[in-house]
C-alpha cells in the first residue's frame, strides 16, 4: 500500500500533548495525522512506542511518491518543537529541496577518519615516495584523525581545522603548517571522487604559523667538537646526567653504566651528512648496490628531485669503505632489510657532549655547501654537488662567497676599527 492510499485510511486530530498521551496502540502500527498541519504526524507501533513524522511529496504533483520522514521520539519533542521541526521540513520541499534524500546522503558520508584510509591506501601509499607516506600517515593517524576524525568531511569547518592548527602548533609550528597541507591534500583527493564538492577546502586562508629557524652553519671548531664527540660515542660511550632531585631519578642506571654509546652506522651516517651534503634520507635509504667506490660515487635513483649522482670525496669514500656490510641498507638499522628511521638520539648525544644547541642534521648539508662556497667555488658547482634542480635554492649561499660586496665590508670595516682605535681613515689605508 502506498503512503498516500495508506494515510487516507488514518485518523486525523488536533496533536497535542494531552491527545498524543492518551494514544494507544493496537494490532498494527498507526499514524495520525495532524487536522491543521498536512503531512504531521505521530506514528503509534504495537509495542506503545510513539514518533513524530512528516511526509511530503519532493518537487510536488501527485505522480511523485511520497516521502517520510522521522522526527524524533514524542518524549524526546513537544507537539509544538515537532510541530516546528515539520514546517521547516515542509519550507525546504517548497524550495525544491528533498530533506530525507539529503538526510540519507549525509548517512553515506564518510567521516574523517573513515576517509582517511581510503586516503592513504589509494593515494598516498600508491603516488607518494616512502618517506613521503610515512609522514602523511604520521599527520593523519596522529594528529588529524584523534581531533576530528568523528566530523563527517563535508562538515568539517574552518573553525574546527584553525583549532586544530594551532594546538599543534603550541609544541610544533612546523608541523602544524606540514599537518595543514596534508590535510589539505586528503580533502582535494576528496573532491577528485566526487565525495566533497570541488571548491570545498576548509584549509584554505589558514594563516601559517611563520618559520622560526635559521640555517645553521657549524664553525670549524664546532665541527672538531662534533668529531670529537663521535669518536667518544662509539667508544667509551657519551656520559650523561641524572637529575638527583626528581622522583624517577631512583630509577636511572647506577652512575658506572651512564653512557650513551653510538654504533657505527649511527656515527658513519652523521660524518656521511657532512662529508656529502647529502639529504638526511638519501643516506639513511642509501643501498650498498647503489655505492660504486671504485669510481667514487652514490647512484641515488629516487633522491627528492629525481635520479641523483653524489660525487664521493675521499674522506667519505673511507667512511664507506671502513663500515661493516650488515643487510642491504648502508646505514643498517635494528633490521638488516629496512632502512634506518631516524638519527635522533645519536644526533642529540652528540651535539650535548659537544656543548652545541640549535643544530639539525640537515644544517650538515648547509655547514657543506658554505665551506664550499667560502673556498671560492662557485655558486653553480657547489649546486651540482648538492644536487639543486634550481639554481635560486644556491643562492641562500651567495653571502658566504667572496664577492665585491665582501670586499667592500672588509675595507670599510678596517676603516672603522682604525677610527675606533684612535687613529684615522688615512692610517688604515697606508
Amino acid at each position: 500500500m502506498s503512503l498516500e492510499r495508506h494515510s487516507k485510511t488514518m485518523p486525523t486530530c488536533k496533536l497535542t500533548k494531552r491527545t498524543v498521551d492518551a494514544l494507544s496502540p493496537s494490532d498494527r502500527t498507526i499514524i495520525h495525522y495532524d487536522k491543521d498541519l498536512k503531512g504531521f504526524g505521530v506514528r503509534v507501533t504495537t509495542s506503545g512506542y510513539k514518533a513524530w513524522i512528516v511526509e511530503y511529496r519532493p518537487g510536488g504533483g501527485r505522480n511523485v511518491p511520497t516521502k517520510r520522514m522521522s522526527l524524533g521520539n514524542t518524549t524526546a519533542l513537544t507537539p509544538d518543537e515537532a510541530r516546528r521541526k515539520a514546517r521547516e521540513i515542509l519550507a525546504l520541499v517548497l524550495l525544491g529541496g528533498d530533506p530525507a534524500e539529503e538526510r540519507a546522503g549525509a548517512r553515506k558520508m564518510p567521516t574523517v577518519s573513515q576517509f582517511a584510509g581510503t586516503f592513504l591506501t589509494e593515494h598516498v601509499e600508491v603516488k607518494l615516495k616512502a618517506s613521503t607516506a610515512a609522514t602523511y600517515r604520521d599527520h593523519v593517524e596522529r594528529l588529524i584523525v584523534p581531533e576530528i576524525g568523528s566530523t563527517k568531511l563535508d562538515r568539517l569547518t574552518r573553525k574546527q581545522v584553525s583549532a586544530l592548527h594551532l594546538k599543534v602548533g603550541q609544541k610544533s609550528p612546523g608541523t602544524a603548517n606540514r599537518m595543514l597541507s596534508t590535510l589539505s591534500s586528503m580533502l582535494g583527493f576528496a573532491a577528485l571522487r566526487d565525495i566533497v564538492p570541488e571548491h570545498f577546502n576548509p584549509t584554505r586562508k589558514i594563516e601559517l604559523f611563520p618559520a622560526n629557524f635559521m640555517e645553521r652553519f657549524l664553525t670549524s671548531d664546532e665541527i672538531r667538537r662534533i668529531g670529537e664527540a663521535i669518536r667518544e660515542g662509539e667508544t667509551a660511550g657519551i656520559p650523561w646526567e641524572v637529575d638527583e632531585t626528581k622522583p624517577k631519578s631512583k630509577h636511572a642506571a647506577k652512575p658506572e653504566n651512564r653512557f650513551t654509546l653510538i654504533d657505527r652506522h649511527a656515527a658513519a651516517a652523521i660524518r656521511l651528512l657532512l662529508l656529502t651534503g647529502a639529504r638526511r634520507g638519501e643516506i639513511l635509504s642509501l643501498k650498498w648496490e647503489n655505492v660504486d667506490l671504485e669510481r667514487g660515487l652514490l647512484h641515488l635513483p629516487d633522491s627528492k628531485t629525481g635520479k641523483k649522482v653524489i660525487v664521493l670525496n675521499a674522506a667519505a669514500a673511507q667512511v664507506l669503505t671502513d663500515l661493516p656490510r650488515v643487510g642491504i641498507y648502508v646505514i643498517a638499522g635494528r633490521e638488516p632489510d629496512k632502512p634506518r628511521h631516524d638519527l635522533k638520539k645519536p644526533w642529540a648525544a652528540v651535539l650535548r657532549r659537544a656543548g652545541i644547541q640549535n643544530v639539525r642534521l640537515h644544517d650538515l648539508r648547509h655547514t657543506h655547501a658554505s665551506f664550499g662556497v667560502s673556498a671560492g667555488m662557485g655558486l653553480p658547482i657547489v649546486g651540482k654537488l648538492l644536487g639543486h634542480s634550481r639554481s635560486s635554492t644556491t643562492e641562500r649561499y651567495a653571502h658566504l662567497a667572496d664577492d665585491p660586496v665582501r670586499q667592500a665590508s672588509e675595507k670599510i670595516g678596517v676603516t672603522l676599527a682604525a677610527a675606533l682605535d684612535g687613529g684615522t681613515a688615512k692610517d688604515a689605508t697606508t
